[in-house]
């Protein structure tokens, strides 16, 4: 009987462990993608391209390609208002945080950040933006 218990341990740590971590705030990610955000702020937009992984920075070539299209494609990201930290999830092996920002104009946006692992510091491997659940009344 003990070792059955203990089997069955061994076999569900790991998932415990897994979907523990998942809801477990990282502060490592978190303040990867504030910083990120910072440096969009500020303008800097060569510090804000050191936060993406070697994937994005091969695809855009340089800062300035790269701050074109967060410009164009993600400006709540450019010019945030308020962003505040959600849940945290494993999808794929990877983590992915979810960030609610509040553009300038009021308008709230949902951001899914997929994070990866590179040379033992947090990078931004994505970013997708979720569609909001609609209201009903």
């Amino acid at each position: 009987m003990r070792r059955a218990i203990l089997a069955l341990s061994l076999i569900l740590a790991p998932l415990w462990a897994s979907a523990q971590e998942a809801e477990t705030p990282d502060l490592a990610i978190q303040g990867v993608i504030s910083d990120q955000f910072s440096a969009f702020s500020t303008g800097n937009v060569f510090t804000a391209w050191t936060y993406a992984s070697p994937t994005i920075q091969s695809i855009f070539q340089n800062p300035q390609y790269f701050g074109a299209m967060v410009e164009r494609g993600f400006p709540m990201v450019w010019d945030p208002g308020e962003v505040t930290f959600q849940g945290l999830e494993i999808r794929d092996g990877r983590p992915v945080q979810r960030v609610q920002v509040i553009d300038q104009a009021g308008n709230a946006h949902l951001l899914d950040y997929e994070m990866v692992m590179v040379e033992g510091d947090w990078r931004i491997s994505a970013v997708e933006i979720v569609e909001a659940p609609g209201v009903g009344v």
